[in-house]
């Protein structure tokens, strides 16, 4: 027992050792993983290297929410199928994800992400990650110098870069570039098998990519690739004004499994709204927990088998004052459909930021989806959120929000015919 104990206190001075010095470095062309990634999109491209040799940075981040949400459906209340969960005033799931971050050669990056805990899977696992490269040095000095000084490759088992909502959402426990707590309606999100090649020059954005559109991989037939690509202007006018401007475009013409708008492990911020207390397994209603319903408030279009869909963004931030928008189109089947059906997505967000360095912040955000359900009938639901937020310290962040969620067009007897949630949601976070 003695020796075990030794054994265990030197291994983890050795590993705070590490931890210690690995956070004492930037890696270059990386986003940092506090405050200051705050409106940050894709990972800048800077041709100065700092790199001398491999060095390994450990991150991390940590969320934690008490929520106070009602609910209430027109569906039946005596029937398990429809009867919805009690919810309570309480704690949710802590979550919490570790960072990997690898100088590896002059120029080429790693990234890896694991989430810790999250709310669908409360075992530790692996999210993604990527190799990102912006010198072809490893080839030969100043190999197609030319053209990498405004070009970068990355591919990996991430996610994708379809539009630029997914820069300010919530990465399970790291939330400190999404204002709000939840994440939009319609969640455009995936880690999945990629390759992206970026162009940027002078403010101008442009990248293409290729992926097989599936978040779990097998080695089956039936895919074809899914293709996307982004264009865009990104540009810091002068001291007070940076406006951005993007469009995105992502087509799977066939797939086996498309694991687009849920394509998200980690699950939803409201816990239970809208969900039963019971769900049927294997022939019985069993009680519902975190992790059953986890994407519990989220509209899934049920796109398994072919998707097109187009997103438009424009982000304006003049001094404290801040604009971001969302148009999304999308368009798809199952495998049971032999024809389409149409989603579209509306957001608008208006922030004030003031404070020393901007660490205090108020705002709402107007979310709005509507579209055909599989069955027929034309669904419109609409969410606002009204919030702010605190960083005590680039690291520390603390936010409330009261959310509205109202449901309209669902055919009778289904739990979410005349649905509707509200309350208030609480968040502390760290991350670094």
């Amino acid at each position: 027992m003695k020796t075990l104990w030794i054994k265990a206190t030197v291994l983890s001075t050795v590993f705070l050792g590490i931890f210690a010095q690995a956070q004492q470095f930037p890696i270059d062309n990386l986003n940092p993983r506090d405050q200051r990634s705050v409106n940050a999109f894709e990972n800048p491209k800077d041709t100065v290297s700092t790199f001398d040799k491999l060095k390994v940075r450990v991150g991390g981040a940590f969320a934690l929410q008490f929520q106070g949400i009602k609910h209430e459906s027109n569906a039946n209340q005596n029937v398990d199928a429809t009867r919805l969960y009690a919810i309570g005033n309480n704690f949710n799931l802590a979550t919490a994800n570790l960072d990997l971050d690898v100088a590896l050669y002059d120029g080429v990056n790693l990234h890896l992400r694991t989430f810790l805990s999250s709310r669908h899977h409360n075992e530790t696992y692996v999210k993604g990650g990527y190799l990102q490269i912006n010198k072809l040095d490893f080839i030969k000095k100043d190999f197609l110098g030319d053209f990498m000084k405004y070009a970068t490759i990355k591919f990996g088992h991430d996610e994708i870069n379809y539009g630029d909502a997914h820069f300010r959402r919530s990465d399970n426990a790291f939330v400190t570039n999404n204002p709000f707590v939840g994440n939009y309606l319609m969640d455009g999100f995936a880690t999945m098998v990629f390759a992206e090649v970026y162009y940027r020059r002078d403010g101008f954005i442009g990248m293409a990519g290729v992926t097989n559109g599936r978040l779990n991989q097998t080695p089956s037939g039936g895919t074809s690739p899914s293709v996307y690509a982004k264009l865009g202007y990104d540009k810091q006018l002068n001291e007070d004004l940076r406006v951005r401007l993007t469009g995105s475009f992502y087509n799977t013409a066939q797939t086996q499994r498309l694991d687009f708008y849920d394509g998200d492990r980690a699950g939803s911020r409201y816990y239970f709204v809208m969900e039963p207390a019971k769900y049927l397994s294997n022939g019985v209603y069993t009680n519902v927990t975190g992790s059953t319903n986890f994407r519990s408030g989220q509209i899934i279009p049920d796109f398994k088998n072919q998707l097109t869909s187009f997103m438009i963004n424009p982000f304006v931030k003049y001094k404290g004052l801040e604009f971001f928008g969302t148009y999304e189109n999308a368009s798809g089947r199952n495998f049971t459909e032999t024809d389409r059906r149409t989603y579209n997505q509306y957001v608008g967000e208006l922030l004030y930021r003031f404070g020393k360095n901007e660490n205090l912040y108020i705002g709402g955000r107007y979310n709005e989806v509507d579209g055909k359900l599989t069955t027929g009938e034309k669904i419109n639901v609409k969410r606002y959120n009204i919030g702010g937020g605190w960083f005590m310290t680039k690291n520390i962040l603390t936010k409330v929000e009261y959310v509205n969620q109202k449901y309209s067009g669902y055919p009778t007897g289904s739990i979410l015919d005349g649905g509707k949630f509200n309350g208030y949601v609480i968040e502390a976070a760290i991350s670094f």
